[in-house]
């Protein structure tokens, strides 16, 4: 295993890494079913784990790793076989346990994005560097008695060099070998890759399920406004709620509900105060916030659009905005057009070091330019 001085790539800020999660939630039917072959003596090497982004891939990945190491393999010729397992649950003060937290056990390679070839910040991919940590770690003797695992988080994000070297390891992966892929685009893969493992779903947590791994995560959003617009504008993502929480995200959204309710009339000054705000020098997660919740609004515009009622809202006032900004179906195809490149073309500028902040301001402009042609005129 690795350790890593900057920020460890696969773990959401402000929240516990994959690796301390001990609990799941939400994912009994996945776990279910790796037990099933994990019990029938036919455990497939090799494992996709896909489904929404920040549902619980990645600690169930750690979670089977941590079972599957300090459980010991039947030896031949055992006088009795061990009973089937029913959880993958281990102790906590269990050798492995304690070495797993400390990154340290032996008997499991983490393959995720490394430094960048200068030290100063974490690559964009992973690399065929990194994979090649797979074939030195298969090449040592294992502990006799002990499976050995490879995790890789996230398998989407491996550039096509990296993504070739792990289809190697899989042809042929030693015996008592199981390597888990956390996959949050699974069709970015390749064919072969895919065909090679057994693809494990995870579904989007149901809110009593995501307020319990919030819980779990030393994080909670109370029973109010703030927590049912969390729960709404997460997707049932634990990431995607602790990141929603930690940056404030239901007044983020109610904000920009409110520019949007204006259109085409923009306020300018609030505008700009949203667009400031985003842009801050060490504001990198306001961006991304801000641009997130954008995209979750102009899908809510368009699908209002096309049947004709707007969804429940997740703010005071956001069905009024809704129905006006989209009256029927054209309107709704203009603004889900709109929806597939505005976001993108203000990533693609913040990667080449564009002003973030006039970025965003860029998109307000836009959305007031198509409200004025789509929106029907304030009352």
């Amino acid at each position: 295993m690795s350790d890593d001085t900057l920020p460890e790539p696969d773990r959401v800020p402000g929240a516990p890494h994959p690796r301390e999660t001990l609990r799941l939630f939400g994912q009994a039917t996945a776990e279910a079913t790796f037990l099933d072959a994990l019990n029938s003596g036919r455990l497939p090497h090799g494992w996709l784990l896909t489904g929404p982004k920040g549902v619980g891939k990645a600690s169930f990945a750690w979670r089977a790793a941590r079972y599957l190491v300090a459980t010991p393999l039947e030896t031949a010729g055992a006088l009795f076989a061990p009973p089937p397992a029913n959880s993958l649950d281990v102790d906590p003060a269990h050798p492995v346990a304690r070495r797993i937290q400390a990154l340290s056990e032996p008997s499991i390679c983490l393959i995720r994005r490394s430094a960048r070839d200068d030290g100063k910040a974490l690559s964009d991919v992973i690399r065929i560097d990194d994979v090649r940590r797979v074939k030195r770690f298969f090449s040592m003797a294992p502990e006799a008695g002990q499976r050995r695992v490879v995790i890789v988080d996230a398998a989407d994000e491996m550039n096509p060099s990296a993504a070739n070297a792990l289809l190697k390891e899989l042809e042929e992966p030693p015996a008592n070998t199981v390597l888990f892929l956390v996959a949050h685009q699974p069709s970015a893969l390749l064919p072969t890759i895919r065909s090679r493992c057994r693809t494990l779903r995870f579904d989007a947590l149901s809110p009593p399920d995501l307020a319990a791994a919030l819980e779990g995560a030393g994080q909670s959003p109370g029973d109010g406004a703030e927590a049912k617009a969390v729960a709404a504008l997460s997707g049932g993502s634990v990431g995607a709620a602790v990141r929603l929480l930690s940056g404030d995200g239901a007044g983020l959204y109610g904000a920009l509900v409110a520019l949007l309710a204006g259109l085409p009339e923009m306020d300018r000054q609030a505008a700009l105060k949203l667009s400031d705000a985003a842009g801050a020098r060490g504001a990198d997660e306001r961006f991304e916030l801000t641009l997130a919740l954008l995209d979750t609004a102009l899908a809510r515009i368009a699908r209002t659009g096309a049947t004709g009622a707007p969804p429940e809202p997740i703010v005071p006032g956001e069905d009024r905005m809704l129905t006006r900004l989209a009256p029927d179906a054209r309107a709704a195809r203009d603004w889900a057009e709109l929806a597939a490149t505005l976001t993108a073309r203000a990533r693609r500028g913040r990667a080449v070091n564009l002003d973030p902040a006039a970025l965003i301001f860029d998109m307000f402009l836009d959305l007031d330019r198509t409200a004025a042609r789509l929106a029907v005129p304030a009352s």
